[in-house]
């Protein structure tokens, strides 16, 4: 395939796999706490990261994925303490993390409005050898967490009051998730951009929602969507010359209207077979009867 002669595709596109599994992998937990913009807020707080990169010549993506965490820690410290006041602080840090970051890309010599659109909306022509190895160990800390602790963790997103119960240390996995959510930002910024980024965590895991309610075939059935609609999107923005990050993000809108369309008739279906079912128990039953299975001592 002529796609495959450049490096800088073949890059590409192994970085879109793995962004393709990282963002529905962590955004499932953040799905299930109802947090689906988490994502971006802490993309406007790593733009300040990219910034300050190139400010004192140093890696954007480690830098971006430094700030990015110290971001998310403190969104996990105002959610659990700010109370009335929480959602105005979330605000400004989202917001001055977006000012910062193009005040201090503009303060550096490499900063440029090219440079800011690459890691707004991302770009395939950017994923540098460097970049791959920073995407590669990142990815490999976000499926570890995500995939070794997904009990812990859909406990705790499930239902905060029940995993204290039995034991969990609920902030710590709380703030993990954060943490592990940063990351996955810093990921994927070069591939799908830093404003987009949350799209690619919450559309698969919603499109998978729509035909699946277990959490283990969500969870493979969303990062399989992420994985198709990454690598479509890489390939279609390199033929058609496209964004590659809105190109992805449409094709997984794409893909949710069409699962949501499928599972409307599966549904109905669904409900006609237990109403059908349960005549048939009713009809079984003698009234006043009550089967032996029934009978508790």
């Amino acid at each position: 395939m002529e796609i495959l002669d450049y490096a800088f595709m073949q890059r590409a596109l192994i970085a879109a796999l793995i962004v393709g599994v990282t963002a529905p992998a962590i955004g499932i937990y953040l799905v299930q706490r109802r947090q689906a913009l988490m994502g971006d807020g802490i993309g406007h707080v790593a733009l300040t990261g990219v910034g300050l990169g190139f400010l004192l010549n140093s890696s954007p993506v480690w830098m971006a994925t430094a700030v990015a965490v110290l971001g998310s820690v403190i969104m996990e410290l105002i959610r659990w303490y700010g109370r009335t006041r929480g959602d105005l602080a979330l605000a400004m840090l989202f917001y001055g993390g977006m000012a910062g970051g193009v005040l201090l890309m503009n303060l550096s010599d490499a900063g440029s409005n090219a440079n800011l659109g690459t890691y707004l909306f991302g770009s395939i022509t950017t994923v540098s050898p460097q970049d791959m190895t920073t995407i590669c160990v990142l990815a490999a800390l976000v499926l570890a967490i995500t995939v070794g602790l997904r009990r812990q963790l859909f406990a705790v997103c499930l239902d905060e009051e029940f995993a204290r119960v039995t034991g969990l240390p609920v902030r710590l996995l709380n703030l993990l998730v954060a943490v592990t959510a940063a990351v996955t930002v810093t990921v994927a910024m070069r591939v799908v951009g830093l404003l987009l980024v949350s799209a690619l965590m919450v559309i698969p895991v919603a499109a998978a929602q729509q035909l699946s309610r277990s959490f283990a075939v969500t969870f493979a059935a969303a990062v399989a969507i992420g994985v198709v609609v990454t690598v479509a999107g890489t390939t279609t923005s390199y033929y058609v010359d496209v964004p590659s990050g809105a190109t992805i993000v449409l094709f997984a809108i794409g893909l949710f209207v069409a699962f949501t369309a499928l599972a409307a008739p599966l549904a109905r279906k669904r409900a006609r077979a237990a109403a059908e079912a349960a005549k048939r128990c009713t009809l079984e039953v003698p009234a006043g009867r009550v089967p032996a299975d029934d009978v508790r001592v």
